[in-house]
């Protein structure tokens, strides 16, 4: 791990900057994006030669029925870059990137799994979701448990900060524990309902993981947390370079996945990467800005749970053309770039909103 050789700094000066999260995080970043472009064009042929590919609905946009066959799974090219590259340039006594890269690996491996048995095995049924959402639950009640054992601070164990509110927190008690539970599972599955159009979940879960690495920093930074008024927790400097790492593999892989994708994330990529943000906004303390930064992804699940309580209590009736939300504008006319362009534009102004609680206080 590259973190080591500022111990030699004595010997060579310039070794000195490999302490700096900032100088990590940069690293980290280009080092995912250089393995995402580096590998992804072997994966992708690996993927086609064994037909693994998308399988696309023939209710859906007619648009899509060309997608028939692209290579699916490309997950694994996120997952492999962000490993990777966290595990090079981290810092390896730091508890909190352990734990993401563990959430990572869980989330990634029921995701391969459901992809697997759609894709490899032929069964469109996927695996069965009720056993998804056990093994869900459990990684989010190992998560909360180890939280529970060793919480951010101490202090505010199970109070979550209220965002524009000077120092105003509200304490769930025992509660927070089932809600950090929900967090995550209902995180993973609401940026696997939003995986749906070329780029549109890998580029809004960039800004997400962004505005968590702002808000890491300044957690991390004793004199900086004090100045605006946010929580400190020892250690979470160390989650920038996380951050930046998934960053720079989803960076990369938009390469292949903007419009027209040469490849797809499947479940492989989404179910980790929405789970895995939940988790980086309790460590940071932060889990009230998460519903205002993946504000794109609350929109897609409220879309699909309007939509089915619509359809059954309404006799058949439906909201919208089409959910999650993203279907409904294409059925209007929306190009599909202009449809994943336009909820980017989304997921930037609600990255800013979520960024200006650290002054609107």
């Amino acid at each position: 791990m590259l973190y080591s050789l500022f111990l030699l700094r004595d010997s060579f000066r310039p070794l000195n900057v490999f302490q700096y999260i900032t100088f990590r995080a940069a690293g980290a970043a280009v080092t995912a994006l250089a393995a995402c472009l580096l590998a992804g064009p072997g994966l992708i042929r690996v993927l086609r030669a064994r037909k693994v590919g998308q399988v696309q609905r023939t209710d859906g946009p007619k648009s899509h029925l060309s997608k028939h066959g692209t290579p699916t799974m490309g997950g694994a090219l996120v997952f492999l870059s962000v490993v990777v590259s966290t595990l090079l340039w981290m810092r390896p006594d730091n508890r909190f990137t352990w734990l993401l890269l563990a959430v990572t690996l869980c989330l990634t491996a029921i995701g391969f799994w459901d992809d697997y048995v759609k894709l490899v095995q032929k069964n469109p049924k996927g695996a069965p979701s009720r056993v998804k959402f056990l093994v869900q639950a459990a990684v989010g009640l190992g998560v909360v448990a180890y939280l529970a054992v060793s919480p951010p601070n101490g202090v505010y164990a199970t109070s979550m900060n209220v965002p524009y509110g000077k120092e105003l927190f509200v304490d769930a008690g025992v509660l927070y524990y089932v809600l950090a539970v929900l967090m995550i599972v209902g995180s993973s599955n609401a940026v696997n309902l939003t995986d749906g159009l070329d780029g549109l979940a890998a580029g809004s879960v960039i800004f997400c993981a962004l505005a968590y690495a702002v808000f890491a920093y300044v957690a991390g930074n004793v004199k900086f947390s004090y100045y605006l008024r946010v929580v400190h927790v020892d250690g979470a400097g160390e989650i920038v370079v996380y951050c930046a790492a998934l960053i720079g593999s989803l960076l990369g892989f938009l390469w292949f996945n903007a419009y027209p994708a040469e490849i797809f994330m499947g479940d492989t990529g989404s179910l980790f990467l929405g789970g895995v943000i939940a988790v980086v906004a309790m460590c940071v303390k932060q889990e009230l800005i998460l519903p205002i930064v993946g504000g794109v992804f609350v929109l897609e699940t409220l879309s699909v749970i309007l939509q089915m309580g619509s359809y059954k209590l309404r006799g058949g009736k439906r909201i919208f053309r089409m959910a999650p939300i993203h279907h409904h504008f294409e059925l209007g006319g929306t190009a599909e770039p202009k449809v994943t362009v336009r909820f980017w534009i989304v997921s930037i102004v609600l990255m800013l909103a979520a960024l200006s609680a650290l002054k609107l206080r």
